[in-house]
This record gives structure tokens, C-alpha cells and sequence, in this order.
């Protein structure tokens, strides 16, 4: 994929590597695990040996931070974050396409828009929503507005899952974004009052919200086609089979058991991620419309 060369001074940018296991924000209280604040916990939990109840507790157990940081944290400014390795400058191009598709968008529907911040951190940091751990994987914690992660999941992406390639990572980018979307549009509060409502519906509702954001993945890459390059197109659409909650059950030698699903289908994530590939249209992406009266 060929992203563009973006200027650093566009994007939000905040780095925790090098910091001795994680920041602690100031201030206090308790938090809530927002709606598709963990986006791969599965794989954590099922390829790394991960317990999920020890990951979930770990952010819960929130420290809220107070404000936010224009430059990169860390004594380091946003260029030199994102200039840090050919991981990290990838991940800060994709952040700066992203915002400069879905900025319009949200200007033409008469929505604010906040740009997400992007947060580097390694093995161990600290979001807005706990603790952030690297195998969790990347996710976005709503509470700051934050997609947070540890580059060398892209590795272990490749290496473990099978989903390696350029556009796979972009993918995985643009699906984080999508969770920001959601937060921005309000779904994401709506569908946390209704998990609230009715807990037996909570994973159904989990798994919609994970299939929007891979469908607004899909739709991003439609609209920057200039950018997508041979081989791009199948590289995503092998990602999202790779990292369906039935695959991971499989080669994790469980039984898939679809109530316990978090993220969807192999078939679903491909089918949600093709569709927004294939239409370019942000409104084809309802995965609640059946749901409604």
C-alpha cells in the first residue's frame, strides 16, 4: 500500500516506549471498558496464553488521564515518534489518511469531529481504559480517544497468525479507527446502554460493533484507491479470516462456540470488510440494521 507522506505536526501522537512499563496518568477513580476497547483480546487470550479475566480486570482498573498532549510524550516530539522505526512511520501514515478521509465526511453530515490520538507503547503501558498489555493486540480505549499500539504485534500478526503484509497492518489501523467512528457518532454509547439493558445480548452487540469497524476499514481503503497496490486487497481480506473468532477457537484446538464470540466469523469479518471495500459507502456499513423496528 502507498501511503502518502504526511506532516507530523497534523496528527496526534503520544509515545510511552522507553518509559519503564507504562505510564500513570494523574487523577483517580474508577473506569468502564468501553465498547471495542479490545479489539484482538481473543488473540491474547487464545495464541499467546493470555488469561482474558486478567487482561479485562487490568483495564478496568483505569486511572482516567487528565487532558491531552498535543506533542509526543516521552521527551520525544511527534517526528521523531513516528520516525522511530518503518512500523511506527507506517502506523502514523495510515493515522494521517484516515483522518483525512473520514474528516470530510463527518463535516458534510454536520458531525463534530476530534481527531484520535495514536499511542506507541511496548509490551506494557497505560491507556485510559488500564492497562495496556502487547498481547492484547492493538485497540482503542474510547475513554481518551486513544488507539494504542505495540508495533511488534505486526510481527507476531505475520508470524503466528498468518496475516502478514502492509495492507494487513493498514487494515487493522483503519479497523481501530472505525471503533472511533463509532465513539464519535454516538453508536458506541448506544450500544454499551443496550448491552447494559440486556446482558444476554452483550457479545451479539460486541459482535456488530466489530463488524462495523471492519466494514468502515473497508470503506476507507475504497476511497483512497490510488493508494491500494496488487495483492492488497487479498492481503486484508486474509487478515480479517485469520483473526475471526472460529479460526482462533481452531488453532487454538477449542471448539468454536459462537456465543462466545467477540469479534465475529471468519465469514463474517470478510464479508463486512469486502462490503465496505466494495461499496465505498459508510451507510452500507449498518450491521444493526435488522435490529430495528
Amino acid at each position: 500500500m502507498r501511503l502518502k507522506d504526511f506532516n507530523p505536526g497534523s496528527i496526534r501522537v503520544e509515545d510511552q516506549r522507553g518509559m519503564g512499563g507504562g505510564m500513570r496518568f494523574p487523577g483517580g477513580g474508577g473506569g468502564k471498558l468501553g465498547c471495542g476497547s479490545i479489539v484482538l483480546i481473543l488473540i491474547g487470550a487464545l495464541v499467546f496464553g493470555v488469561d482474558p479475566a486478567q487482561m479485562l480486570g487490568g483495564l478496568q482498573q483505569m486511572e482516567q488521564q487528565q487532558g491531552n498532549s498535543a506533542p509526543a510524550t516521552g521527551g520525544k516530539t511527534t517526528d521523531e515518534s513516528c520516525n522511530a522505526d518503518p512500523l511506527s512511520r507506517e502506523s502514523c501514515a495510515a493515522l494521517a489518511s484516515l483522518n483525512t478521509t473520514w474528516e470530510p465526511l463527518f463535516r458534510q453530515a454536520n458531525i463534530p469531529f476530534k481527531q484520535p490520538k495514536l499511542v506507541f507503547y511496548s509490551q506494557n503501558g497505560q491507556s485510559g481504559c488500564g492497562a495496556a498489555q502487547s498481547a492484547m493486540g492493538p485497540f482503542y480505549c474510547p475513554s481518551d480517544q486513544g488507539i494504542y499500539i505495540d508495533t511488534d504485534f505486526y510481527k507476531e500478526m505475520e508470524q503466528r497468525l498468518g496475516a502478514g503484509g502492509d495492507f494487513a497492518r493498514a487494515y487493522v489501523m483503519a479497523h481501530e479507527y472505525g471503533h472511533h467512528i463509532q465513539m464519535l457518532t454516538g453508536v458506541a454509547d448506544q450500544v454499551r446502554a443496550a448491552q447494559q439493558r440486556n446482558a444476554r445480548a452483550a457479545n451479539q452487540l460486541q459482535v456488530r460493533m466489530e463488524l462495523q469497524a471492519d466494514c468502515y476499514a473497508g470503506v476507507w481503503a475504497a476511497k483512497n484507491k490510488d493508494l491500494i497496490e496488487p495483492g492488497d486487497i487479498e492481503e486484508g481480506l486474509n487478515a480479517a479470516h485469520q483473526i475471526g473468532d472460529d479460526t482462533l477457537m481452531r488453532n487454538a484446538g477449542q471448539r468454536p462456540v459462537e456465543e462466545a464470540f467477540t469479534h465475529g466469523s471468519s465469514a463474517q469479518r470478510t464479508e463486512w470488510l469486502r462490503r465496505g471495500l466494495e461499496t465505498g459507502n459508510e451507510d452500507s456499513c449498518d450491521t444493526f440494521a435488522d435490529l430495528k423496528s
